[in-house]
């Protein structure tokens, strides 16, 4: 094989990431994920949970 490899192999180096955005952890795709990639923002339950909450009644003044 010549040069780098430009799709995942085996080499997860090669998929997207993005933080987390409570704790910024850095995420790795997942192909449980590959459907709702632009949605996913939580690397778990635990920082979902964490996450401030927006009500309904917020207005901003």
């Amino acid at each position: 094989m010549a040069g780098k490899q430009q799709s995942f192999k085996g080499n997860k180096s090669y998929l997207p990431s993005k933080p987390c955005v409570v704790c910024a952890k850095e995420m790795t795709w997942r192909k449980s994920w590959a459907k709702n990639w632009g949605d996913v923002k939580y690397c778990s339950d635990a920082c979902r949970k964490a996450a401030p909450r927006m009500s309904g009644k917020y207005h901003e003044q």
